[in-house]
């Protein structure tokens, strides 16, 4: 039997791919599963994703039967597996850290810290004004938070706000998410 990426097992005797009206289609739960794999074990997705290194998937999760039963049983449709939410810096993808959020919430969290240069998150210099600006996106929509005269200000402001953004979303939450993003404001806002 091969090795999905080194480490899953197709323990599944249903076929991963059909073919519907002459287009080859794949199972859903295939398709995330893999895509769990290789976000652990793909060493040309962590050349692009370094964070990823060092995320590994539990031993059950390894057995493709094991991980479509789980997400049989969960809210999934039109919606990313998060191993980090429920547990911040979470490194194992496992049925009690894991979770499916919308790519709304997914997003939330990014602090897309490979891209941003450097100023902290959500700050940066406005050459008009010759001050530090503070941009926060809210629901798609790049909200301006103000200028400020020092980075550390800035920073705190950024924070305040991004930590208050965070809490509204998680009041509009079930749980066990409401109280995890809760916790994540906490962090945001103490740094």
């Amino acid at each position: 039997m091969r090795l999905v990426y080194g480490h899953g097992i197709n323990d599944v005797d249903a076929p991963t791919h059909t073919v519907v009206d002459g287009r080859r289609v794949t199972d859903l739960y295939y398709i995330r599963w893999r895509r769990m794999l290789s976000r652990a074990y793909c060493p040309k997705y962590h050349a692009t994703r370094p964070t990823y290194v060092g995320v590994t998937v539990c031993d059950d999760w390894l057995r493709f039967s094991e991980f479509k039963s789980w997400m049989m049983e969960q809210d999934w449709e039109g919606k990313q597996l998060d191993k980090d939410i429920l547990i911040p810096e979470n490194k194992i993808y496992a049925p009690d850290r894991c979770m499916f959020v919308t790519q709304e919430i997914n997003k939330l969290l990014n602090d897309y810290a490979g891209g941003r240069g450097k100023y902290p998150q959500g700050v940066s210099w406005d050459t008009v004004h010759k001050k530090y600006q503070v941009k926060l996106s809210m629901k798609g929509t790049a909200k301006h938070i103000g200028n400020y005269d020092t980075v550390e200000d800035a920073s705190r402001a950024y924070r305040d706000a991004k930590s208050s953004h965070v809490r509204e979303i998680a009041d509009e939450q079930t749980e066990p998410l409401r109280s995890a993003l809760h916790r994540h404001a906490d962090r945001i806002q103490h740094g």
